[in-house]
């Protein structure tokens, strides 16, 4: 049942330099919330390219700020490239406070860089919790291997203003998977604010059909929003080619940000692998895996939740540079049973690579590892979110279901 409560906002920012991971992630939990509480509305302060080709629920809505690329070297520049970065990175900051004086937020929840990209939220930071706003980081389980997260972190202070900003963090894992701080010093006031909340459980949205919806039995190969994962699907391909016994049907999702001279290769790669069919991006991913007999995936944090929630097997090929987080994430899932894993060197070995895919249809499902799945965070959330509203004074009391 939902409750509704009187003109609560919530603003969510996501600074989204390469992928999808961080919108579809906010965007997961503001539809969670809408349908928990009526009367709800939350503004989603998004930098990805593609942010509008997205279906919105009613009450949820987003900004687009201008876009900033992230290169694979870790280094930044504007996708629009006649500006330079300093005056995208200014354009930016100008927009999230304007845009947070304008909706005077009840709660705002940072996805992933506490103080945004090279800083740019720290400003409105300090305006909102000036005015009483809730201020919540939300962290992956996994963000990086320790010392590279420490390295970045260090230079700016940022486990500092963590613990000076921030009322709450929100870790999206459940505390028996992983500490996205572990080896960092982390203070004492800083762990007592930490939250692990489950993994955000994903479902197939009500009445919208993709138009990539297939009844037949198939392995979804996808690589997220595609900046990197042209390796994986050349993997893909080139086992299919060495091995005429792997017969299995695929649907390869190359993703919106992969690059157009890769995308070109690969679909004409496709063309000649009978049992492979290409598509560039598809806005229900959910569903798409949710129909698949298995997937193959590079295991970014919103494909591992929509692994966990439609229970597939899975076998992840980890990005393993410039971040460690798809490997660590892998490691430990493969650890627990969840998954099977090959790492980038193996998985470029036709032979190895074409076993895997013939022994995945057959694995098990992760349900049947043993290990509790935890997928409880959006329910978390909303319990939470839900109580920090009802204390907020009489402006924002609840009222009675209608």
């Amino acid at each position: 049942m939902s409750r509704r409560l009187e003109d609560a906002r919530i603003l969510m920012y996501s600074h989204d330099t390469f992928g999808l991971g961080h919108l579809r992630r906010c965007r997961a939990i503001a539809h969670a919330l809408v349908e928990d509480y009526r009367g709800l509305n939350i503004l989603i302060i998004s930098g990805a390219t593609i942010a509008g080709a997205f279906d919105y629920r009613a009450r949820v809505d987003f900004v687009k700020i201008p876009s900033v690329i992230k290169l694979r070297n870790g280094e930044y520049t504007s996708l629009a490239s006649h500006i330079d970065l300093h005056e995208t990175l200014k354009m930016r900051e100008s927009s999230i406070r304007h845009t947070a004086e304008t909706f005077q937020p009840d709660i705002f929840i940072v996805d992933k860089e506490p103080m945004g990209l090279k800083g740019e939220v720290e400003d409105t930071l300090a305006y909102l919790k000036a005015r009483g706003t809730v201020l919540v980081l939300g962290l992956r389980e996994i963000m990086d291997a320790p010392h590279l997260l420490e390295a970045e972190w260090k230079k700016n202070s940022i486990m500092q203003k963590i613990d000076q900003y921030y009322d709450s963090v929100w870790v999206y894992g459940p505390p028996d998977f992983y500490d996205p701080l572990i080896g960092l010093d982390v203070p004492a006031s800083l762990r007592r604010k930490m939250d692990f909340v489950g993994f955000l459980q994903r479902s197939v949205s009500r009445g919208k059909t993709s138009i990539n919806a297939r009844k037949d039995n198939y392995i979804l190969v996808t690589t997220g929003g595609g900046g990197d994962g042209s390796d994986l699907v050349h993997d893909v391909m080139n086992a299919y080619e060495a091995d005429p016994t792997l017969t299995q049907k695929a649907l390869v999702v190359l993703g919106p940000y992969m690059p157009a001279a890769e995308r070109s290769k690969l679909v004409q790669k496709g063309e000649a692998i009978p049992y492979i069919e290409v598509i560039e991006f598809d806005n229900h991913m959910e569903e798409l895996i949710d129909s698949a007999t298995g997937v193959v995936a590079m295991g970014g944090y919103n494909t591992y939740c929509e692994i966990l929630s439609f229970d597939k097997p899975a076998l992840i090929v980890p990005r393993v540079k410039p971040r460690e987080e798809q490997l660590l994430r892998a490691q430990r899932a493969s650890e627990l049973g969840l998954v099977d894993m090959l790492l980038p060197d193996q998985s470029v070995d036709p032979t190895i690579m074409a076993e895997a895919l013939k022994r995945l249809p057959s694995r098990q499902p992760p349900s049947k590892s043993g290990g509790n799945m935890r997928l409880e965070g959006l329910d978390h959330i909303s319990q939470t979110v839900g109580r920090w509203i009802d204390g907020r004074g009489s402006h924002l009391s609840l009222v009675g279901a209608e």
